[in-house]
């Protein structure tokens, strides 16, 4: 069996491997209790269910449940914008102007998996105005430095 699924590379859980695309979509909603749009409540109550665990979390817990031999782990490293990737293979960037911004198509991305969330707590009206700061930051910050998401791999065989 194969596994892949976000993760981190380091062993701090708080480190910008994991949870920094978070951090950034909390700016978005903070900068919004600071204008009053939102209250610091429901900020404060709002929770992602989201844990990315580190290699050695993983093979720990492959290991405690005992009825899979792992055969290989390895974290990998996938860029947030996808013109860093062709950029690194010295294509064009602009023959590829129709992949468009990266700050958007992360947000885009980041949309598709809390908006239903965001929508329960606060309500459908902040949806439009969250997802628009949350561009703005990320692309803010894309510009800045080369940011990552990082993925865990393992290879499993089942123990007959």
């Amino acid at each position: 069996m194969a596994l892949t699924f976000l993760g981190r590379r380091n062993e701090d859980p708080c480190s910008k491997d994991g949870c920094y695309i978070w951090e950034l979509m909390a700016s978005a909603l903070n900068d919004m209790v600071s204008q009053g749009m939102i209250k610091e409540e429901q900020v404060d109550s709002f929770n992602i269910p989201q844990y990315t665990p580190s290699p050695s979390e993983v093979k720990l817990e492959v290991l405690k449940e005992g009825s899979f031999s792992i055969n290989r782990l390895e974290v990998s490293a996938v860029n947030w914008n996808a013109l860093d990737d062709w950029n690194a293979l010295e294509f064009e960037s602009e023959r590829f102007e129709s992949v468009g911004d990266g700050g958007y198509n992360v947000a885009q991305c980041m949309r598709a998996v809390a908006e239903p969330m965001l929508v329960s707590h606060f309500g459908e009206d902040i949806i439009e105005e969250v997802f628009s700061r949350y561009q703005q930051i990320l692309a803010d910050r894309m510009a800045k430095e080369k940011t990552k998401f990082f993925n865990v791999t393992i290879l499993l065989t089942r123990k007959t």
